[in-house]
């Protein structure tokens, strides 16, 4: 292939908090965003919506072009040509706290952008190589219902394949919908890009705004990104700003770390004693150890034998740092944060693949970066690790001189995952191109597997080499069916029937043909899907796919997958969700998430 709820709660998520020595100076607060910690917090602190917001309150658009009408500049002979805009820089500020003049080192010191450098809040993203719709994904939706549904939406979600069509989704230049400020929208689609983990892409979005469009919204988020992401340089672009429409006792400790760094020893001394106040124990040491490592050396050793819990104020820290966290505590911590380790080049590869396989199985990971990785394991210096195992039985997959050993490099690699499902299926989408080399035979010698592991990586066209090996009735078969580009073919309560791996199995089969309209519905009905009941969401994502909103059906989908059980999807779901992206022109994603459904239940 080529391609119940929580409050979104970000005034709360940057509130630096611990178990005992907290960061808040009254009573302390979770840094933690719903989902990661509980009880959920309460709803950010929306900025007015406006057609277009500026530094303050609100300006007109920024236009890339010259008025309409405009004369051009003539050159006069003999003279140079008028130089082009640059940026001025302002007056310098004070710090409010200290009263120290606050240098450009740490980005206090504003500077205009050029009129054509500046960037529309009409269209906002990244990566437009990697979406999966034009710009106009949401069409006429109301964006406040949109921020709305991505607000309550809990992350991570059941499908890999859902996760992933999002994310790019989310990753792409969208064009802002009606009613919603552009900024306010990046942050909505950036916190949810952290709650599924994707801390990389999370940062992109909220950098694809320019710092004088930020809200108060996108500032809280903005500090969850680089906290995820191990990144405390991308604070210090916006802490000046921040500490004057933010309370966060973050933003207090992010401009000490960020004098430091940008060597302004004269500032970072007074302002990390202003710290001081509002951040004790293990908080205040990783930002002094962060600041350490700038202008302001300083030695400062990390104790965690008494930290009982762990937060992304800590865990940002302490990756920016080099600290290495303990093992146990992420065992309470959400998968988000798991997944941030994955995808934090800071840390050794080995440290990195201890839940790289869950993440492969939330989306987080392709099979190319999942494989990737454990070279890396392979390539290190660590040596008896779990990953190294995995490593050399995976090289053993690729490279054994004879089919029978590529076969029992890989079972082994399935029989030893963990017995969780997702360890499961994240181990599958690991040995993906492994088992497309594996050549066709016949299909008595474990080709579902094999079958299951290509397509859980979109590798259906691998897949389709098998298509007149598999026995009918057979998991392979089922597969196939479903994950076919080309196929015509109609399928009847009968061949439904025949495919009885086990009922549930059964079940997410003819909800996936269905969805992709192989099987008409009465079938569907007959083989114990009711693709007739309606509630709220099943007339909500059918009437964005009748109206071509491929954005709002995707967000959608989401809604209707919010747990990391499968068996908590039900198959009425899996139909409406894949009919739903098969007629908004996501056909390739509904094959996939079809497949996906059968393979995981």
């Amino acid at each position: 292939m080529a391609i119940s709820r929580a409050k979104l709660g970000v005034s709360a998520v940057a509130l630096l908090a611990i178990g005992g020595a907290a960061i808040a100076q009254q009573k302390p607060e979770s840094i933690l965003p719903p989902g990661f910690d509980q009880p959920p917090a309460t709803a950010p602190r929306p900025a007015p919506t406006r057609a277009a917001p500026a530094p303050a309150q609100s300006a007109a658009p920024v236009t890339t072009t010259a008025p309409v009408g405009a004369p051009p500049i003539a050159a006069v002979p003999g003279t140079p040509p008028p130089p082009a805009a640059s940026p001025t820089p302002t007056a310098v500020p004070t710090d409010p706290v200290t009263g120290l003049p606050i240098g450009p080192a740490f980005g206090s010191v504003h500077y205009a952008l050029p009129e054509s450098s500046q960037r529309s809040l009409d269209l906002v993203g990244v990566d437009p190589a990697d979406g999966v719709t034009n710009p106009a994904a949401f069409g006429k939706a109301d964006g406040q219902y949109i921020e709305a549904l991505m607000r309550n939406t809990q992350a991570p979600i059941a499908s890999r394949w859902v996760s992933i069509a999002l994310r790019r989704l989310l990753t792409q230049p969208l064009a802002t919908p009606r009613n919603v400020n552009g900024a306010d929208f990046a942050a909505e689609r950036a916190f949810l890009l952290l709650r599924m983990g994707e801390s990389v892409m999370g940062r992109a979005i909220v950098q694809s705004v320019d710092p004088d469009n930020y809200t108060p919204k996108l500032y809280q988020v903005a500090m969850q990104a680089a906290l995820a992401t191990g990144d405390v340089g991308a604070m210090c672009p916006l802490v000046t700003n921040a500490v004057k429409i933010s309370d966060e006792p973050a933003w207090v400790l992010g401009r000490a770390m960020c004098a430091s760094l940008s060597s302004s020893p004269g500032q970072a001394k007074p302002l990390m004693q202003q710290a001081s106040r509002v951040a004790t124990g293990v908080d205040l040491l990783l930002a002094q150890k962060v600041a350490g490592k700038g202008a302001n050396k300083m030695d400062v050793t990390i104790e965690w034998s008494s930290v009982s819990n762990l937060n992304s104020w800590r865990f940002g820290l302490a990756t920016a740092a080099g600290e290495d966290i303990p093992d146990t505590l992420f065992d309470n911590t959400g998968l988000q944060m798991k997944y941030w380790q994955v995808l934090s080049p800071q840390l050794v590869a080995y440290k990195r693949a201890h839940y790289a396989e869950l993440a492969a199985a939330q989306g987080v990971l392709s099979n190319a970066a999942l494989v990737d990785l454990y070279g890396l394991v392979d390539a290190g210096d660590d040596t008896n690790t779990p990953a190294n195992a995995i490593a050399n039985d995976l090289a053993t997959a690729y490279t054994a001189s004879s089919r029978d050993g590529r076969l029992d490099a890989l079972r082994g690699l399935w029989k030893s995952a963990d017995a969780t499902e997702p360890a499961h299926y994240g181990r599958l989408v690991l040995t993906a191109r492994a088992a497309a080399r594996v050549p066709v035979a016949a299909a008595t010698d474990g080709s579902d597997d094999l079958l299951a592991s290509m397509i859980s990586a979109g590798m259906d066209g691998s897949a389709l080499r098998w298509r007149n090996t598999v026995a009918r009735g057979s998991l392979g078969w089922a597969l196939i069916a479903l994950a076919d580009p080309t196929s015509n073919a109609r399928y009847a309560a009968g061949d439904v029937s025949a495919f009885s791996v086990s009922a549930e199995k059964q079940k997410m089969f003819a909800a996936g043909l269905a969805g992709l309209g192989r099987i008409d519905n009465a079938a569907a009905q007959s083989s114990g899907v009711d693709v007739t009941a309606e509630n709220s969401w099943t007339r909500k994502i059918d009437r964005a796919a009748a109206e071509g909103r491929p954005g709002e059906v995707l967000v959608l989908s989401a809604v209707g997958m919010q747990t990391t059980d499968w068996r908590g999807v039900s198959p009425q779901a899996v139909f409406h969700i894949v009919n739903a992206l098969r007629v908004v022109g996501l056909g390739g994603w509904a094959r996939m998430v079809a497949a996906e459904a059968v393979t995981r239940v």
